[in-house]
């Protein structure tokens, strides 16, 4: 087996202990294992020759999954800091490996206006009830991560698109338990399952696609070798 197969073994192992210790209410196996993911996915993205932009993004998630161990506030505006810095990672990413075409521009333009409306919805029904010191922070997170989740989507299509809704989906129930809103039950579990698979997907498909690429052409000869 290879290494990077391995490392991706221990990433999975990983998200299984932190989702069983948050199911079983185990604050002590939870704080073991999250802050293993991050580096961890990032090692598997080094060793299938990730872009460095990828890889960065990766670690300012490891960043934040730290600081928000802690429940200071200044922890969690530092954390929020980290991963807004990992979006501008992903966006960076998504500009200079991405194309111009994985997705019709008419289904770029809705989905443009989906994320949009996704946007103003969420952030005016959170704001009344958000600290007044953390209302213009999240609006200003929120703008940057539907941009991530957006442009994951149109540039390197659907597995990557797919982790940038993940990522947005349980962004925002952190927020509704900042803003105190009602949330489903057991929301860190959901929180991690949505937050893990969504890097999982936004690192395996920009690395599927950027392989894909790389392969080179079969021609005619080889074809009619096979």
């Amino acid at each position: 087996m290879s290494h990077s197969r391995l490392v991706l073994g221990a990433f999975g192992l990983a998200v299984a202990v932190d989702l069983v210790s948050l199911a079983a209410g185990s604050d002590a196996g939870h704080a073991v294992a999250k802050p293993l993911l991050m580096p961890l996915l990032a090692l598997w993205a080094v060793l299938r020759r990730a872009p460095r932009p990828l890889v960065a993004a990766l670690l300012f998630g490891w960043g934040g999954d730290v600081l928000l161990l802690s429940d200071a506030e200044a922890a969690f505006l530092a954390g929020m800091g980290c991963f807004a810095a990992g979006h501008v990672c992903y966006l960076v990413l998504f500009e200079r490996y991405g194309s111009r075409y994985a997705v019709p521009r008419a289904r770029a333009g809705l989905l443009a206006l989906g994320y949009a409306t996704a946007l103003v919805t969420t952030v005016a029904l959170l704001w009344p009830d958000l600290p007044a010191d953390l209302c213009l922070p999240v609006t200003g997170y929120s703008l940057l991560l539907t941009a991530m989740a957006y442009r994951a989507a149109i540039r390197l299509g659907l597995f990557t698109g797919l982790g940038g809704a993940l990522f947005l989906f349980s962004d925002t129930l952190i927020a509704t338990g900042v803003a105190g809103r009602p949330q489903p039950p057991g929301p860190d579990f959901w929180i991690m399952l949505t937050y893990s698979a969504a890097q999982a997907l936004l690192a395996g498909g920009t690395l599927g696609a950027l392989n894909a690429r790389r392969a080179p052409a079969v021609t005619y000869g080889e074809m009619r070798a096979g």
